[in-house]
Order: C-alpha cells, then sequence, then structure tokens
C-alpha cells in the first residue's frame, strides 16, 4: 500500500501497521512499517481461506491516521 502525506518535516514521516485483522487472517499477513509492502508471513491454504480481509493503517508523526480495506 502506498500513501502520501503534503506535510513537511517529521510530521510527514508514515508508518503503517495491520489493524483489526482477525480470524486465519491475523498471522497471515505482515506489514513493513516504513514501505507499506504486504507479505504472507507463511504458506497461504486455499481450501483454509479462499480470500483474506486485510485492514492497514498510515499514521503520520502528527498522529493523524487513515485506513484502508485489502482483499
Amino acid at each position: 500500500v502506498n500513501a502520501t502525506d503534503a506535510d513537511e518535516g517529521p510530521n510527514s514521516e508514515l508508518t503503517y501497521s495491520l489493524r483489526g485483522t482477525a480470524g486465519i487472517a491475523s498471522g497471515a499477513f505482515q506489514v513493513d512499517s516504513q514501505t507499506g509492502e504486504i507479505t504472507a508471513a507463511g504458506k497461504l491454504d486455499y481450501e483454509a481461506a479462499a480470500l483474506y480481509e486485510l485492514e492497514v493503517q498510515a499514521r503520520d508523526g502528527g498522529d493523524l491516521s487513515a485506513r484502508a480495506k485489502v482483499l
């Protein structure tokens, strides 16, 4: 995922995290806090879950945040 912030200085620095991920998806994925890159934390089993729903949050240095749903 990718987010942008028009602020300057420390308030423009973004960090990413997974938020409110439940069930099978909670341990199946991880997000790089600096780049927003989402990766599988292990093997995914289609028979266990055919669809995963994640919520990624981007937070700036001024403590403002935005979220996006990833399917």
